[in-house]
């Protein structure tokens, strides 16, 4: 049997989080024969032009793997409109992959064949607790997952569900928690919160914290500052919602905040429910319980909730070339491209 590569090139647009992923979206493409085109975010331009350089001088070819650095209508306007174009892989928000889509869907006479489409895009991942659970776990889960990297990952832990039981533990451990970070810059390892990636992204978070302080419906449990003046720090922050529906329990912050909501006790079954239908995202997921009957509740209930489900664990840290990642719903196509299942 023959495998061949598409016909035309390949668009590969990746991310500022993380540096293997820029490296992987454009390379897998390469590896299968295809020419790409790859524009990474502006914020990744260092990271991505070192990577290149790596390649070249490992042996790759010129024009196999062509790095552009351009603004993404530009990009569009070129390669969307071009004969050849066969097939993006991205990695992004939702937004703008949902534009690709239907920019690649109007142009659809244009090409050679039908593009392949590949994307992964936002999250709104959560944890689950039962009221089984160890408040050490489920505290250890909540500080690593959701401010490893300052939250801006699209697995970390964004929104948690607590039942009353533990909830008052498990508070007071996010706050020992939080207090014991070390906030400054990368060059000291001992720092575990550094600042978020540029101002843009600073302004939208703070937003999201000033409005908590000012609801009636919000509580700040611990954290709520935020500081440009030396760099763009937000202190890990964890929000409290009366009102499981509340606004940061719901939308992509993609920052160090979590929000959670505390639930009755025996309403776990329920809270499960209102889990699978309050984002419109489905990337990753965690169910904390020492109940077997509960876990395999959660893993039924929540089947479509997320694409990666971890069971006792911080739904971050899926392992390369061990388990395929990716999500549905508004979190994007399923795995990567690259991996045997696509």
């Amino acid at each position: 049997m023959e495998y061949r590569p598409l016909e035309g090139f390949v668009l590969a647009v990746t991310p500022f989080n993380f540096t293997a992923i820029g490296g992987n979206l454009p390379a897998s493409a390469a590896m299968c024969g295809n020419v790409v085109v790859w524009k990474p975010a502006n914020t990744q331009v260092y990271s991505a032009q070192m990577f290149m350089r790596i390649m070249k001088e490992a042996g790759l070819p010129d024009g196999v793997i062509n790095l552009v650095y351009v603004d993404g209508p530009t990009l569009g306007k070129v390669c969307f409109n071009h004969k050849d174009f066969a097939g993006v892989h991205f990695t992004g928000s939702t937004g703008v992959f949902n534009n690709m889509w239907e920019t690649i869907g109007k142009n659809m006479a244009q090409y050679k064949s039908y593009p392949r489409i590949v994307g992964e895009t936002g999250g709104k991942d959560f944890v689950v607790a039962h009221k089984s659970a160890d408040a050490d776990v489920v505290a250890t889960a909540l500080l690593r997952g959701a401010f490893e990297y300052q939250g801006q990952k699209c697995s970390a832990a964004s929104r948690a569900y607590l039942p009353s039981n533990i909830a008052e533990e498990v508070k007071r451990k996010l706050i020992e928690g939080v207090k014991s970070f070390k906030m400054g810059t990368v060059e000291d390892f001992t720092h575990f919160i550094n600042a978020v990636i540029d101002e843009k992204s600073f302004d939208k978070i703070q937003n999201y914290i000033e409005q908590a302080k000012k609801d009636s419906n919000a509580s700040i449990w611990v954290g709520g500052e935020c500081n440009k003046e030396e760099g763009f720090f937000v202190q890990p922050t964890v929000i409290e919602a009366k009102d499981p529906n509340y606004v940061t329990m719901c939308e992509e912050i993609f920052g160090p905040v979590l929000t959670v909501y505390v639930y009755p006790a025996d309403e776990f079954e329920k809270t499960l429910e209102l889990v699978d239908s309050t984002s419109p995202y489905a990337l990753t997921g965690s169910i904390i319980s020492t109940d077997r009957a509960a876990v395999e509740l959660a893993t039924n209930k929540l089947r479509n909730a997320a694409g990666n489900f971890y069971i006792n664990d911080k739904p971050t840290g899926a392992v390369v070339g061990q388990q395929p990642f990716g999500g549905a719903r508004a979190s994007g196509t399923n795995d990567k491209a690259g991996s045997i299942l696509n």
